[in-house]
């Protein structure tokens, strides 16, 4: 499958899509958006038990790109809302709900949707002198691609209201100090610390992990009752698969386990 602005890698169980307009900072436009789409639709069908997304050049993805829906002078403006629900929105369902982890290696700014696609990942990764730049207030505009939703359960109330408001770069390493991504690492260990982490995730039980992300992703509208019910549920799915089997047969046998993604 041919890309322009994208790049896209499976190998040995890991996927791996970059963004690939680094002249651009990454930033989106409606090729991209499509390309991508049609990326991961091939993850999704792939035998990839992981996804790694990250950027090409000294940036991670700096948003739309604004020329890509320019208003012309004394023109009525253009209808965002349509952008948001044909290729934001799905892009960040998507993300939610792979059925595998999705490993987001944050190489540099990331800023508006950018900043905010990062953030829907499952674990995120990013280099010391990356930042994440909430873009919008700068131009009039919410944080989308479910910044609204994000950033308060990640950082709190308090803080996502800082961030939304003033557009402040916020570095990386305040990002992980308030728990809003897994880890930020040395500029040149990113790759190191990103493949480190896809290599575990590919050889590791993917239906457990993958019921793990839904459930803690979906935990947050249900009530404890309702929780412990699905849990409930999902154990009795899992206990039935073959990891569980191989999981428990080499912890009795005192060895490394074998997962298959079954």
């Amino acid at each position: 499958m041919d890309y322009e602005t994208i790049l896209l890698e499976i190998a040995d169980g890991v996927a791996r899509l970059t963004l690939n307009r680094p002249d651009r900072l990454n930033s989106f436009t409606v090729q991209m958006h499509d390309e991508v789409s049609r990326g991961l639709e091939a993850v999704a069908k792939s035998d990839a038990r992981v996804l790694v997304l990250t950027g090409a050049g000294r940036g991670f993805c700096a948003g739309q790109d604004l020329s890509d829906r320019a208003v012309a002078p004394g023109g009525d403006g253009v209808d965002l809302g349509e952008s948001l629900e044909k290729r934001y929105n799905p892009l960040i369902r998507r993300l939610a709900t792979l059925e595998m982890p999705v490993v987001c290696a944050v190489n540099g700014v990331a800023a508006g949707a950018g900043a905010n696609i990062a953030l829907a990942c499952d674990i995120v990764i990013a280099a010391k002198t990356a930042k994440f730049i909430q873009s919008f207030a700068n131009i009039g505009l919410v944080p989308d691609s479910g910044g609204t939703w994000t950033l308060p359960r990640l950082a709190g109330q308090a803080r996502a209201m800082g961030l939304a408001l003033t557009g402040e770069p916020l570095t990386a390493e305040r990002a992980e100090a308030w728990g809003m991504i897994w880890k930020a690492v040395d500029d040149d260990k990113l790759r190191e610390e990103t493949d480190a982490l896809a290599t575990k995730f590919a050889s590791a039980p993917t239906k457990g992990l993958a019921t793990t992300k839904k459930l803690l992703r979906d935990g947050a509208t249900r009530t404890l009752c309702e929780q412990l019910d699905i849990e409930r549920d999902a154990q009795r799915m899992l206990g039935r698969t073959s990891d569980y089997k191989e999981g428990v047969g080499a912890f009795m046998q005192k060895r490394q386990p074998k997962f298959t993604g079954n």
